[in-house]
């Protein structure tokens, strides 16, 4: 037990007063009628009363003790608890190549992915996650943590020009990845990999980064994200800022990224629509569950309440007692 105002604990020493005066009056004490001895009245059998006489002053102390006791605020803060939860280390690599600003996805594939992805991370409270994005390099935006609010904020703030998004580098985005998460501490590892394209640079060649993941124990979702057959793409912009959109046909190399996600034991998903990525998304989080045994001290605890209940009890019992069976009578 500790008390969150220790200092009000002082006020217990107005109890030395208090004590000494009412031993004082008693002994000063005057007869209300006055008699010339009590000669008389000494072989009479005490009353009960009499052994009570005291009781109202000490219920009046202890009241007061109570009192002083709540307003330091006694808490409880000893005690240890256990508990079972569900919790994962994820890391999650986004393509940024200029593709992504294809809006067969509304407003676009990168935008579209950003809300689901920060969804996902909001809907995951016991995980250590992390964000890679890539386009001709690759980059760890976040370090795994358990501060998804942070982690959602630095989601939503990915924009094209964070890196060259010339072109797809899926091989190193996904070594990154590995990077980030092979020092996590929870038992199940997994990482999600968004793009909507083919590995056309870098230094590490898809399949092989793969095979990194499976040594590390990494298990690996692929996400193909792009409608198929042809899509209207920005190439540029006209003298008066307009776009220029010309036909081209979706490059989801889906071979690889499939042969790269059966590697590690996962699998890959077809994102056509938001719809279908955020249902994609679902069905990961549903498959990726992990029984955690938590042993952590528990929150303080407001113990006031049952020393003010003491108090006005023996408030209570005062008032009754002093005005029956202890009445005074004039």
């Amino acid at each position: 037990m500790v008390f969150g105002n220790p200092s009000c604990l002082f006020l217990l020493i107005l109890l030395l007063p208090a004590i000494a005066y009412y031993i004082w009056k008693q002994k000063t004490a005057q007869a209300s009628l006055q008699i010339s001895t009590t000669e008389q009245f000494g072989n009479l059998p005490k009353s009960w009363k009499e052994y009570l006489r005291h009781l109202n002053f000490a219920m009046l102390l202890c009241a007061f003790t109570f009192v002083i006791l709540a307003l330091a605020r006694p808490q409880s803060s000893d005690s240890w608890s256990k508990s079972d939860t569900e919790g994962i280390d994820i890391v999650v690599s986004l393509d940024v190549s200029y593709s992504m600003q294809t809006p067969d996805f509304k407003p676009n594939r990168l935008e579209a992915s950003k809300d689901v992805a920060s969804k996902f991370v909001n809907g995951r409270p016991n995980d250590n996650i992390g964000m890679v994005i890539f386009g001709k390099e690759s980059y760890t935006l976040c370090p795994m943590t358990s501060d998804h609010a942070v982690l959602s904020n630095m989601i939503n703030s990915i924009q094209f020009d964070l890196l060259d998004g010339s072109s797809t580098a899926i091989g190193d985005g996904l070594v990154t990845a590995v990077n980030r998460i092979r020092n996590g501490m929870a038992k199940s590892k997994v990482i999600i990999l968004l793009t909507d394209g083919s590995n056309n640079a870098g230094d590490v060649a898809p399949r092989d980064a793969a095979s990194v993941a499976k040594a590390m124990g990494v298990r690996l979702y692929t996400i193909g994200v792009g409608s198929k057959g042809e899509v209207d793409m920005q190439v540029g912009v006209d003298p008066f800022g307009r776009p220029i959109t010309q036909k081209v046909k979706a490059d989801i190399d889906e071979e690889v990224l499939q042969a790269m996600a059966q590697l590690t034991g996962g699998r890959y998903f077809r994102a056509t629509n938001k719809s279908k990525l955020a249902d994609i998304f679902d069905e990961i989080d549903q498959m990726e569950k992990t029984k955690m045994n938590i042993r952590e001290f528990s929150r303080k605890e407001e113990e006031y309440l049952p020393f003010v209940l003491a108090a006005l009890a023996l408030l209570l019992m005062y008032i009754l007692i002093k005005n029956t069976i202890l009445r005074n009578i004039p």
